[in-house]
């Protein structure tokens, strides 16, 4: 009588199990199953449906890839992934460099992060250092990088990078809130101003730039002026 009671009582908990495993199983995939439709649907990023859920401010403009000026993605490049053209989402000599010159466990959270993995990290995932999120934006960039072109992953990035410190999302709205302009009218050097607050655009600003940030745009002014062809996976065909 004992054991039935054991099995009854345990049938319902490895329902329950059950249940939860298929439900987490299913939310991994969901962005295996979206992913490719974003060749032709402007995603929205995590960042942007949190601040939407809390009532925070959101701006942002979608622009194609054409009407932003050529020298800011390929500024981007050259400032956050000089191997974007090359990498199939992923930059493991980087991420083996981080892994070997350094004794942290996270080491791998805090680098290596090509643009693809970063657009994998905005669309599907969420922000700060875990090794949790890196283990499971590594697979998602390899994905992205399979069903979407090196040109479309730029354009969703540039389209969803946060930029500002009120909700700036995306080149468009970075361009008017720093310099007043469009996108498309970007130069050279606004182009690597704004290259420059990629990593914290709440501390750094564009529009009022700091010395760090002025050093920085300085070098990915000259990086960007001797590389001019860096962004060759992102010419129209």
């Amino acid at each position: 009588m004992p054991s039935i009671l054991k099995a009854s009582k345990a049938t319902p908990l490895r329902r329950i199990v059950i249940r939860l495993a298929i439900a987490l199983l299913v939310l991994l995939l969901i962005p295996y199953v979206v992913a490719p439709f974003y060749r032709v649907i402007d995603p929205v990023s995590t960042p942007m449906l949190w601040r939407w859920a809390t009532g925070a401010r959101v701006e942002r403009i979608v622009v194609p890839l054409a009407r932003i000026a050529p020298v800011l993605p390929l500024t981007v490049i050259l400032a956050e992934d000089a191997s974007f053209c090359r990498n199939r989402g992923i930059d493991l000599g980087a991420i083996r460099d981080v892994l070997q010159h350094s004794d942290d466990d996270l080491a791998i959270s805090r680098g290596a992060s090509t643009i693809t993995q970063q657009v994998a990290k905005n669309l599907f995932l969420w922000p700060g250092r875990s090794i949790v999120r890196k283990v499971l934006e590594i697979p998602l960039a390899l994905w992205l990088n399979l069903v979407l072109p090196k040109r479309r992953v730029m354009d969703i990035y540039l389209n969803v990078a946060e930029w500002g410190p009120n909700g700036e999302f995306g080149a468009e709205a970075a361009a008017r809130y720093a310099f007043g302009i469009s996108a498309r009218d970007l130069d050279a050097l606004q182009a690597a101003e704004l290259a420059s607050i990629l990593p914290n655009p709440v501390l750094r600003s564009a529009r009022h730039p700091s010395v760090l940030v002025r050093q920085l745009a300085a070098l990915h002014l000259r990086r960007a002026a001797a590389n001019p062809s860096h962004d060759f996976c992102l010419r129209a065909h």
